[in-house]
């Protein structure tokens, strides 16, 4: 059974549906929990994350790597509507 749930706000008497992810600081925190417990405390090490928002409908986050260091990155696209976790991913 897959449900979706939308968070809805009135105003002006109108409904309008509000996202789940409505910033990037939002972003951040979604990529944290979702990360955590795949890749363990390591994924702090990857601050500062670099945030972005496609077609205003999905936050990309991405690990950063320090200078001089090789490897790759965590790398996650959210759902700005409703929080879907469309892709995870950490390169090599």
């Amino acid at each position: 059974l897959i449900t979706t749930v939308y968070l809805f706000a009135i105003k002006n008497d109108k409904m309008t549906v509000r996202d789940y992810v409505p910033n990037s600081e939002t972003a951040i925190k979604v990529a944290e929990a979702v990360w955590l417990p795949i890749y363990g405390d390591k994924i702090f090490k990857e601050k500062p994350y670099n945030v972005s928002l496609k077609d205003n409908k999905i936050w990309i986050v991405t690990g950063s790597i320090a200078k001089n260091k090789r490897g790759g990155v965590a790398y996650i696209e959210i759902q700005k509507s409703d929080c879907k976790i469309l892709k995870v991913v950490h390169g090599k």
